[in-house]
């Protein structure tokens, strides 16, 4: 009796038990990508974020759901051993997509969508579980005793290679892209000592960005981004009289849009583009201050712009999917890093930006001060030097003796405050280095 016949008689009593297994299995694996792909379309055109809409959500919406598709119409033709790895790879995924939800739930602020990324979780695991199931169900009992132990030791002995490479190639890269481009900084309210504005910023693409602005007492003002979270830095400013704008990125704190921090430099010529019309502040001494990411962005941002008369950029490295492999381990890191590049640029609807060593000389002769921990995170102490060398001048360049990443103001208070503010006092207040030490004294 063929397998086909089997799906179809009233009473499966006659069936082959692999066969009956099979036809629940396939049914369970239907279910549960069919989950997953409820939460793709959930948040990519159901319910998408403030600010955005279905139609800028195209590529991380139907691109996914397209190769779901194709494996959930493979899925019943496949042998029983790939069926079981094809469940487990799509439950390992599956759990990663729901992770954002459950950074909220946890968080205690689970909405929209993110009810049916908690859902994907729960399929996730289902699809774990089927994996081994489904290899046990199917296991072989022909042949010798002996040939039947050789042949389970040995898949025994395989599957801790198999199962890290899918890790590695597959589930991390596609994984760790998603989680990135949906988890971002909730509302933070900054504590600046001093009274602020809360403003709204908005982008060339029409978002509203939420702001906290301190007003000029010297004319000029200085963008920190990401800016809610670096209160200390923005009091350090405003003790010598500098504007502040502390911006929050689009789609973290309350600023409308998807996180696409490809698409910050956008976010940062606004911030600029908003301390312009202020009349407060000299057009022509706007300045910005970027960490980590935001550096990196901030680069790309003045490079585009003459509106940034000067930037510091802290903590500045590569940007993710483009990270420093030398030696042997290239073999295993480039594939790993192409695919999270094409991930990042599926889920964010924005391709990566050109590469910072390539951008940062057309900043010239606007002045840039690169600050980096040693060894700090994503090779920041490797790329701060190269991007220094890249740099036209004026251009300064400092690593922070006993920082962590992008924490210079608390490793070094004192001069990390000499530093900054002589830095942007030559390049937007036009003082020598002797009139800024001194007022970095006496402020």
């Amino acid at each position: 009796m063929s397998a086909l016949a089997c799906r179809f008689r009233a009473r499966p009593m006659g069936c082959p038990t692999h066969t009956r297994t099979a036809s629940v299995g396939t049914a369970l694996f239907l279910i549960a990508v069919g989950v997953v792909g409820l939460h793709i379309l959930d948040d990519n055109f159901l319910q998408p974020e403030p600010g955005a809409s279905a139609g800028d959500h195209l590529a991380s919406g139907l691109i996914p759901m397209a190769l779901i598709s194709i494996v959930a119409v493979g899925y019943p033709r496949l042998r029983a051993g790939l069926r079981a790895i094809t469940a487990m790879t799509f439950g390992a995924l599956a759990v990663a997509i729901g992770v954002p939800a459950a950074y909220s739930f946890l968080d205690g602020s689970t909405s929209g969508d993110e009810f049916t990324g908690l859902l994907a979780i729960v399929a996730g695991v289902s699809l774990l579980v089927l994996g081994p199931v489904t290899l046990w169900k199917a296991r072989r009992n022909d042949g010798s005793r002996r040939r039947r132990y050789l042949r389970r030791a040995l898949i025994v002995l395989a599957t801790p290679f198999l199962a890290w490479a899918i890790v590695w190639f597959i589930v991390f890269p596609i994984g760790f892209a998603y989680i990135y481009v949906h988890t971002g900084r909730s509302a933070v309210t900054p504590d600046l000592g001093v009274p602020y504005e809360n403003v709204t910023v908005v982008t060339s693409d029409s978002l509203d960005l939420t702001a906290s602005y301190v007003p000029s007492r010297n004319r000029a003002a200085v963008v920190l981004f990401p800016g809610a979270t670096r209160s200390r830095e923005a009091r350090m400013l405003i003790r010598h009289g500098y504007g502040v704008l502390l911006l929050d990125p689009r789609g973290q704190g309350s600023s409308e849009g998807d996180i696409v921090r490809w698409a910050g430099d956008r976010d940062l010529l606004a911030g600029a583009g908003f301390l312009r019309h202020r009349p407060d502040v000299d057009p022509g001494r706007v300045g910005g201050f970027g960490f980590s990411i935001g550096g990196e962005i901030l680069i790309e941002a003045a490079a585009q712009s003459t509106a940034f008369k000067a930037i510091a950029a802290e903590g500045a490295g590569s940007r993710v999917g483009d990270e420093d492999v030398t030696g042997p381990a290239r073999l295993l890191a480039e594939p790993n890093l192409a695919l999270m590049t094409a991930a990042l640029t599926v889920f964010s609807n924005h391709g990566p930006p050109p590469p910072i060593e390539s951008r940062i000389g057309r900043i010239a002769p606007r002045a840039v001060f690169l600050i980096h921990a040693d060894p700090g995170l994503g090779g920041e102490n490797t790329r701060g030097p190269i991007y220094y060398a890249r740099a036209g001048e004026p251009k300064q360049i400092w690593k922070v003796p006993g920082s962590k990443h992008t924490g210079g103001i608390r490793a070094r208070p004192d001069e990390y405050e000499r530093r900054v503010i002589d830095f942007f006092d030559r390049a937007l207040l036009h003082r020598g280095h002797a009139a800024a030490s001194t007022r970095a004294r006496t402020a």
